[in-house]
């Protein structure tokens, strides 16, 4: 029997719902066996369900690429194309880093309109924001104009980093959620080295810049189209039935719609029998209970919060944006031509990330999250002792370096890269997924934030070498954070990490 992308399909339901009615009787049996076979999915309808949701994650990755460009081009006097190119450190501080506020402002949207519209609308808000966002800041005609849109275009980043991952894992069959969470992070990866590209094609051309965000307008027109066009999570629709929001046979009807779209023709005629199975699950599982603000920080909440947020916490604070802003100096000291064009190491070094993403892709449902996790981490924590020695005592051997920056790189987009956003988005109760994930993306950006505006001064304080045998040390922690909390979900359909990870 095919079932829904988030349904146990190890799951053997006693309990009945009433078909009718939609209540769900009290008597309650185990509902997750050890031995199950497979459940039933079809890839090729699995492929717009995630393709639309990641494209959000695409157009963040561009903007990353793009600015490194975009603030070159704007401040050259005769190809900014503008009259206010003499920006100050400051202001083109606030160019790059505007899109991190809108972003940390995006997380804290999110927490009060996740559960209320959905994901699949959240995703359509977000499109739209991209789509102004770009428009604003490529036809700004002043500098405060430019940084609006920036900030317009951040807090689209945080709507669709924190709503993709959650329909993404909804809709997709539990065999291979973490293979399509993870390749969100390889759609992140490939926008950056497309916007590294279109920006080396552009930066020589007047008001190359503005061309630069003008490349997101369609994507962000795409992605808004397919998200339309795409149907409302099933599993979001049916907790809104369980706890009594909205008309019960409207909803669960929707939810009917929702998964023969999901799943094709083949499972139209067991998709009532799923949503029944899908009701009884979730009040098993204690969904019918809306959480309060107090309840996040109490019990499987508290746990769930505890491991998503610790994960993007060491996403961010074992140094990979301190690394990543050594790599030009440490490729030129190794004698690269390439390092003499920031633009052309940029795009090296995306393209290893693109490539040690498609690694952790491809394998992720084969070995699991925690083998990936520690064995990334603790190639992160030789490769950042080795940047530290090379600073301190090996200055005279560039190779240290450069295998340790490729090393650090590669190790991350195998680790923390694609399984934090792949964990947070499994971890979370349903109940809670829609205002834990916002506060986890806001720990993520708000870490980010901590990390790019703190490096300067700790590296005038304590040196580079320090600074990132520093950065090792805190490697190390995460590893036994990951060795002693992180639990692995591999296999796991959402109820079951539920109930054996929480």
């Amino acid at each position: 029997m095919a079932i829904d992308p988030e349904q146990q399909p190890i799951t053997s339901v006693s309990r009945e719902v009433g078909k009718s009615s939609g209540e769900i009787s009290a008597e309650r049996e185990p509902l997750i066996k050890e031995n199950h076979d497979p459940e039933n999915y079809s890839a090729v309808a699995a492929v717009l369900p995630f393709f639309f949701p990641a494209l959000g994650g695409l157009l963040y990755g561009y903007e990353i690429g793009a600015t490194s460009c975009a603030t070159i081009s704007l401040q050259s006097p005769s190809l900014s194309g503008i009259s206010w190119y003499n920006l100050s450190p400051v202001d083109v501080g606030l160019v790059t880093s505007g899109s991190l506020y809108g972003a940390l402002l995006g997380s804290i949207v999110a927490f009060t309109i996740a559960d209320v519209i959905g994901r699949r609308k959240e995703l359509i808000l977000a499109a739209l924001l991209y789509l102004v966002g770009a428009l604003v800041t490529a036809l700004s005609p002043i500098y405060s104009v430019l940084i609006i849109g920036r900030i317009i275009y951040g807090v689209s980043v945080g709507l669709a980093m924190h709503a993709a991952p959650m329909y993404i894992a909804e809709t997709a069959p539990s065999q291979i959620r973490g293979r399509l969470v993870s390749l969100k992070e390889f759609f992140i990866v490939l926008g950056m080295v497309g916007g590294y590209g279109i920006g080396s094609l552009t930066v020589n051309i007047l008001s190359g810049w503005r061309y630069m965000y003008a490349t997101s307008v369609p994507l962000a027109v795409i992605m808004g189209i397919g998200m339309w066009w795409l149907p409302a999570s099933p599993r979001w629709l049916l907790l809104r039935v369980i706890q009594g929001k909205g008309n019960v046979e409207n909803q669960k009807e929707a939810a009917i719609k929702s998964i023969c779209r999901l799943r094709g023709p083949a499972f139209v005629d067991s998709a009532a029998e799923q949503v029944d199975e899908i009701l009884a699950e979730l009040s098993f599982v204690g969904e019918d209970k809306e959480v309060t603000f107090g309840e996040l920080f109490e019990g499987k909440c508290l746990k769930a919060l505890i491991i998503g947020g610790g994960l993007v916490l060491f996403q961010q604070i074992t140094g990979q944006p301190s690394v990543l802003y050594y790599a030009p100096s440490i490729l030129q000291t190794a004698g690269f031509s390439a390092a003499g064009d920031a633009t052309r190491v940029s795009i090296l070094l995306g393209l290893l990330k693109l490539i040690m993403t498609g690694v952790a892709v491809v394998v992720i449902d084969r070995l699991g999250r925690r083998p990936l996790l520690l064995g990334g981490v603790g190639g992160m924590v030789v490769s950042l002792f080795l940047l530290g020695s090379y600073y301190l005592f090996f200055s005279a051997s560039p190779v240290v370096a450069v295998v340790a920056l490729l090393l650090y790189v590669g190790c991350y987009q195998l680790s923390f890269g694609p399984i934090g956003w792949l964990m947070i988005s499994e971890i979370f109760p349903l109940k809670l997924r829609g205002r834990g994930l916002s506060l986890a993306v806001l720990v993520n950006f708000g870490a980010n934030a901590l990390v790019t505006f703190a490096f300067s001064p700790l590296k005038e304080l304590l040196g580079a070498g320090i600074l990132f045998c520093a950065f090792g040390v805190i490697c190390v922690l995460s590893l036994l954070f990951i060795f002693f909390i992180v639990p692995e979900t591999k296999g796991l359909t959402l109820e079951e990490i539920e109930a054996k990870c929480l």
